[in-house]
């Protein structure tokens, strides 16, 4: 094809010596062309260049691949059956799990299932690579420019300093673009380092959505021991997670749901084994929440199940399991100034909580195909990445002559304003406006060896990196400014400083104290508290949600939403209000809305492997419909953190499990549904809760005619789910 000029297979790391085909972000369990062997519909198998965009995209079509099929696995189910697992089993033992039911007045059993999720960002994943001079210079939608680097230079068989990443701002991320976009930028990069000019790789929508991977579905299995007054005793949970063909980061998913399968509650006998499974699905990957979501949603499953077994309300039974400052995590951490009880009675009140539930009790009574629902979910999320190593970062200051400010930092501003919180900390350090500092682009050349800008955890690591570069330099300026005096200008010392040859440029370095991050799963608990904890620290939020469903149909919508956060002492409140309503309208999508749908044994009439919920027409995201009527976010007051920048907490992903209480509000209504059909009792609703499932849990006349004419049970019938 005329403007077609090459295509670049995995052949041309041996006879372009080139460097390794072989990647991926943790292990190099990946390829960055397919070799012998393709693992998912999607994996790619080499790429064309030509002059435009559309012209490759034709020439695609042109390409023909002759595949041997072979057995395959798609689901956490089929993995379990084949035993195909991703090693090492992950698992966290506190006290003594078998007495602990053995003293249980009532042992419950049961299961969860919970789908996964598209980040589904503005932004597709689109990457620039310019060569120069025996290097590479990136441009590229990414939260990790180090990744992008390292991998590209891996790739090209250089060392990283002849490979430059930038990043100017990106189109969204929510972990999506952590590790998977660095596989569009090494395919760009052999390109353009072979053709000896610039190639951009850009991926359409439909193709991201099936090659990069989403939020792990998760399954579990569980037996909580509880006393006849709801107080749990003891649980032992087994977690599993589909991570797809690789690695990636799916073990590090699957440890963050097991840090989080207590959610708010004190369980002083807990047993939690996380096991990855291999499938033959794109690559899962980072997702805002990284696990914590689905191993919180375990949590609040056998919570809602005590509450049915005792006929108790299930914010009766949260409360009285719920921690209090100077208890300790079942991975050994103690709970410092911990309020989580506070904010609950303070949503409680705030939220009318007792009135609403009154409300939907009295309108249920008196509607059969209309139906409402309460439910108040708390959520304690933990602080610091995972990977003690990670948790570190860098900031370059320059203060120039005239007393304008530049910063650059590791950090990457993706629409959560990072880049305007690190403002605020070198404004206030230095006294001055904010229209006096600029931010240019994020860089490896100036700040390497950064992290990627993920966990909640940016403005923890680049503010406190910067606020550390601006003390450095107000040292310095400190002799000048006593001699001026008082009413010298901050432009006035700064020019004083560079007649005196002051050096103004100073590199910011931070890290979270050795002794409050990592955890080592080789080792007990009883090793780990002996190290130090897991997280920096936690932050907290409760969230009271009404919903009104039809019965017939399914549908519903949120009428009210309250949502109570302790932020610590914001640096910003309203970005992080807006981050905690993005976040639960997220939240909201994940438990609510979103459903994967892949070709598997529940989905016969999708090509096996192959995504079916490609694009906007056939993916559901939460839209301005979908906002609640009555939506209240508060920050709870005078409240501190010693333990990150100016006192702040991380806002980022904690508030998206509070998305989880439409869900459980949903619940409830279907709950009111099933008793007027004559069904009582505790019943698992899985994840996503989407029109379909929640008409089907209903389990009303209508459909256990049609059921009874098939020969099933509609009580217990759960529509076919991607898992």
């Amino acid at each position: 094809m005329e403007g077609v000029h090459r295509f670049f297979d995995a052949s041309v790391f041996e006879t372009e010596r080139l460097g390794s085909n072989k990647i991926g972000p943790v292990l190099k369990d990946e390829e960055c062309f397919a070799s012998k062997e393709v693992f998912c519909v999607g994996q790619p198998v080499g790429i064309i260049v030509a002059d435009t965009h559309e012209l490759a995209m034709a020439a695609t079509d042109k390409v023909k691949v002759v595949y041997e099929e072979l057995p395959s696995v798609t689901t956490i189910e089929e993995a379990i059956r084949e035993k195909s697992f991703i090693l090492p089993v992950h698992s966290i033992d506190s006290g003594d799990v078998e007495q602990g039911l053995a003293k249980s007045d009532i042992v419950l059993e049961g299961e969860v299932h919970m789908g996964g999720q598209e980040q589904f960002y503005f932004e597709t994943n689109v990457s620039l690579c310019i060569p120069q001079e025996g290097g590479m210079k990136i441009i590229s939608s990414t939260q990790a420019a180090t990744k992008a680097q390292v991998l590209a230079a891996r790739v090209l068989g250089i060392n990283s300093n002849r490979v430059t990443s930038t990043t100017k701002r990106i189109g969204g991320g929510f972990g999506g673009k952590e590790t998977r976009t660095v596989f569009v930028t090494c395919a760009a990069a052999v390109a353009a380092h072979l053709m000896k000019r610039p190639v951009k790789c850009l991926l359409e929508r439909h193709v991201d959505m099936l090659t990069t991977g989403g939020r792990h579905p998760f399954y579990a299995k569980y037996k909580v021991g509880i006393k006849s007054d709801g107080t749990i005793l003891a649980l032992d949970v087994d977690l599993y997670n589909n991570a797809g063909y690789s690695m990636d980061l799916s073990l590090a998913v699957m440890d963050r749901a097991l840090f989080h399968c207590d959610n708010a509650y004190n369980i002083p006998n807990l047993r939690c084994n996380g096991t990855v499974c291999r499938t033959n699905l794109a690559t899962n990957t980072a997702f805002r929440g990284f696990g914590g979501p689905q191993g919180l949603f375990v949590a609040e499953t056998y919570i809602d199940h005590i509450a049915r077994s005792l006929k108790l309300s299930p914010e009766v039974v949260r409360s009285r399991n719920m921690y209090v400052e100077g208890q300790t995590t079942h991975f050994g951490q103690p709970l410092e100034d911990f309020n989580l009880r506070t904010l609950w009675q303070h949503t409680i009140d705030r939220s009318g909580f007792e009135s609403k539930k009154a409300e939907v009790d009295a309108f249920n009574k008196n509607n059969r195909w209309k139906k409402r629902g309460v439910a108040i979910i708390p959520t304690k999320f933990g602080i610091s990445f995972t990977s003690k190593f990670m948790n570190q970062g860098g900031a370059l200051v320059h203060v120039y002559a005239d007393g304008s400010v530049l910063i650059s930092h590791g950090g990457v501003e993706m629409g959560q304003g990072l880049h305007t919180k690190v403002i605020q900390v070198a404004a206030l350090a230095f006294g001055i406006p904010h229209e006096q500092i600029h931010i240019e682009e994020t860089s490896t050349n100036k700040v390497p060896n950064s992290q990627p800008s993920a966990a909640s955890m940016s403005t923890d690591l680049y503010g406190m990196a910067t606020l550390d570069a601006c003390e450095q330099i107000l040292a310095r300026l400190t002799p000048i400014r006593e001699r001026l005096g008082p009413d010298a200008s901050f432009s006035d010392v700064t020019n004083a400083a560079y007649f005196e040859r002051v050096n103004m440029s100073a590199q910011g370095f931070y890290i979270v104290p050795n002794e409050r991050c990592g955890y080592d799963f080789s080792k007990s608990v009883a090793e780990n508290i002996e190290v130090g904890t897991a997280f920096n620290y936690f932050t907290t939020g409760v969230a009271c949600t009404v919903v009104e469903l039809d019965v017939l149909t399914g549908d519903f919508h949120m009428m009210s939403v309250d949502i109570l956060m302790d932020l610590g002492a914001s640096i910003n409140p309203a970005i992080d209000i807006g981050q905690i309503e993005g976040a639960f309208m997220q939240g909201f999508g994940l438990f609510a809305l979103e459903e994967l749908v892949w070709g598997d044994n529940g989905h016969p009439w999708v090509k096996r492997g192959n995504l079916f919920t490609r694009g906007p027409g056939a993916y559901k995201i939460p839209s301005a419909n979908d906002v609640p009527l009555d939506f209240h976010v508060w920050l709870e007051s005078n409240q501190k953190n010693k333990f990150a920048v100016h006192s702040s907490k991380a806002v980022g992903e904690p508030p998206l499990f509070l998305g989880s209480s439409a869900f459980f509000a949903v619940k409830e209504a279907i709950y009111s549904a099933r008793a007027d059909a004559g069904h009582h009792g505790y019943f698992e609703l899985r994840s996503p809760v989407t029109p379909e499932r929640a008409r089907m849990a209903c389990a009303d006349e209508m459909l256990k005619k049609v059921f009874t004419a098939r020969g099933g049970d509609i009580v217990s019938y759960q529509p076919s789910g991607s898992f």
